[in-house]
């Protein structure tokens, strides 16, 4: 239990004592407390604020901060020493003995912040790629988004479920197809060496290029530009190939294997080397004809109806949407028709009461359309669905387009970040004793923690520039910089002779008061578990990100202004190990989280 959740009842029950005619006033519950931190210009640790109350009491705030400070310091004096009332708001100085007492019930805690389990079941859906070309640096927010939401949701007592819809069928596939056929010689990944999925996109590049080469032509033969798209040869082959697929011809479906085959093999590569991992994927080759059961379900229960030229809709203009396409006049699926059947299909086998969908903002319509028919048709999963919307990842240059060659490869940006790990490592010139396999796997780590890292300190909601050089600076708001602060507290202890007899704990007495940087520190570690509720009901890593950052940097001026191997007393040098140690496992659980591994030296 943290602090916050100390102090509530204790104010709750004075509220009853001091005034139990109005006990039962809207605003004196506990969830209707507002109490939070003192804010740095104030003395005081956390303040509760008092506008609620004076309109109802008819007291001056002055007149309510002093009875109610008076009375918590009267009945909890091993909590509260001291209060102070600045217009509005009560703040209250909580003892030294409660932060102690948490430090030395944590600091050897290197799972903190894991909660009970509960059986909350949720599916969480991330990354779904098409299978035509390689992971980018789109989708690596989508899966580190998705990964470290789902370790959230696993760590509050969660029982999760990772899941992908890979989009391997349509028009798209068959360029990628097509081109093979008629570039490649019988070329296969192996034969050229080029990872699979790098090798199926480098030809749904080179069918963009062929038909473009092709419209020129076209319309320099008198056809719109519209017209000759259509009907350029290659566009031709790859609309029959589309065909062919759809009715099973056999030497198209083995192409198709084939190819996907590749472009699986690359990227298990990709996900292995990032860390996302899956329970569960689902290929849209196998979804793409369910839902149509459930459009009939709709049409019986009058929730869609039909036009006369046999297309399906739904109606949604009373819901400030407009109306929606939910079967073609021939019959076939559309998006929505096979999310609607996907939809049913994973509650049918994980039970689920939320999913969540973490699709990029352009899909928000999309994603309204799908919850408002499921509430419609009143399936009994329709409310658990939530689209954890995130914005689009942009380069300094502008956004990433696939035609215009601006797209970032995943795989790419892994290596380069690597290089520049290596470069800013050997700078600081501490990795010396490092053995080659060593200094291989710090590379890797560095690199992969700046990538994630600077991926998942914005809020999701908001777009992002992405900067290489600024992920990996080691002294600013990075993952590398969090990192080093881990490593360096990991050597302190080890050079520490009393750190391997830290349980022996500090007693109650012995260190003398705390100081205003260990306090400081203390204090900011004990947040860690509202932070976690905080991230748990924002869905969003970039409140971790933030304060682990802060934790880092906190030490680090601790560490600056007061000794730990020159302590001014045995005592106070075993306060400061405890303190250096539960700093590196909240760091190390915060960045866990993240998808972040952390160094032991580096």
């Amino acid at each position: 239990m943290n602090i916050v959740n100390r102090i509530r009842p204790l104010v709750s029950k004075a509220l009853q004592e001091l005034y139990p005619g109005d006990a039962s006033t809207p605003g004196f519950a506990e969830k209707d407390l507002t109490i939070a931190q003192t804010k740095p210009e104030f003395e005081g640790d956390y303040t509760l604020v008092l506008f609620s109350f004076v309109k109802q009491l008819k007291k001056s705030p002055e007149q309510l901060g002093k009875e109610i400070g008076e009375l918590l310091i009267k009945s909890s004096p091993e909590l509260f020493t001291a209060y102070n009332v600045i217009k509005g708001f009560l703040n209250l100085k909580v003892a030294d003995p409660y932060w102690t007492g948490f430090l030395q019930a944590n600091f050897a805690d290197k799972r903190i912040g894991i909660r009970p389990s509960n059986p909350h079941r949720i599916i969480v859906e991330y990354s779904s790629p098409n299978t035509n070309k390689p992971l980018h640096l789109g989708h690596l927010r989508n899966n580190f988004l998705g990964w470290s939401v789902a370790e959230i949701l696993k760590t509050t007592g969660h029982t999760v479920f990772k899941t992908a819809i890979l989009n391997d069928r349509g028009i798209h596939i068959c360029k990628s197809m097509v081109a093979w056929v008629l570039f490649a010689g019988g070329a296969t990944p192996d034969s050229t060496g080029i990872k699979g999925d790098h090798f199926v996109g480098d030809y749904y590049v080179q069918f963009g290029v062929e038909h473009k080469k092709e419209v020129e032509k076209l319309m320099l033969e008198g056809l719109s530009k519209e017209e000759a798209e259509q009907q350029a040869p290659i566009m031709q082959a790859a609309q029959k190939m589309l065909v062919d697929w759809e009715n099973g011809e056999p030497e198209v479906k083995s192409l198709w294997e084939k190819m996907n085959g590749w472009v699986y093999e690359g990227f298990n590569e990709t996900y292995k080397k990032i860390g996302s991992d899956f329970d569960k994927n689902y290929f849209e080759s196998q979804t793409y004809l369910l839902g149509k059961e459930i459009v009939e379900e709709g049409i019986a229960k009058g929730v869609f109806f039909r036009k006369p030229d046999g297309s399906v809709w739904i109606d949604l203009t009373a819901d400030g949407l407009d109306e929606k396409l939910v079967l073609r006049k021939d019959g076939t699926s559309v998006y929505i028709t096979q999310d609607l059947g996907l939809a049913d299909k994973k509650y049918e086998e994980f039970q689920y009461d939320q999913s969540f969908y973490v699709i990029a903002d352009e899909q928000n319509y999309h994603m309204k359309v799908l919850k408002l028919i499921l509430q419609k048709l009143q399936k009994p999963y329709a409310d658990g669905i939530y689209h954890l919307s995130y914005g689009l990842v942009e380069l300094p240059s502008g956004r990433m387009k696939t035609r215009e060659g601006t797209v970032v490869d995943a795989d790419d940006i892994i290596e380069e970040l690597k290089l520049v790990a290596r470069q800013k490592t050997e700078e600081l010139g501490k990795v010396k004793d490092f053995n080659p396999g060593e200094l291989k796997e710090l590379y890797d780590t560095i690199a992969l923690g700046a990538l994630k890292f600077f991926l998942l300190r914005v809020d999701p909601k908001k777009r992002m520039v992405f900067n290489p050089e600024e992920s990996i600076d080691f002294h600013g708001f990075t993952g590398p910089f969090i990192q080093y602060t881990h490593a360096r507290i990991k050597s302190i202890l080890r050079k520490q002779e009393e750190a391997r007899n830290l349980e022996l704990g500090i007693g109650d007495q012995g260190h003398g008061p705390l100081l205003p940087k260990e306090k400081e520190l203390i204090v900011l570690l004990e947040q860690y578990s509202s932070v976690l509720d905080q991230a748990l009901l924002e869905h969003n890593p970039s409140v971790i990100a933030i304060y682990v950052f802060n934790v880092a940097k906190t030490f680090n001026t601790f560490y600056t202004e007061l000794s730990i191997m020159n302590a001014e007393s045995p005592d106070k040098k075993e306060l400061r190990l405890q303190i250096a140690s539960l700093t590196a496992n909240v760091i190390a659980s915060s960045m866990a989280l993240l998808g972040i591994r952390v160094p032991e030296r580096m």
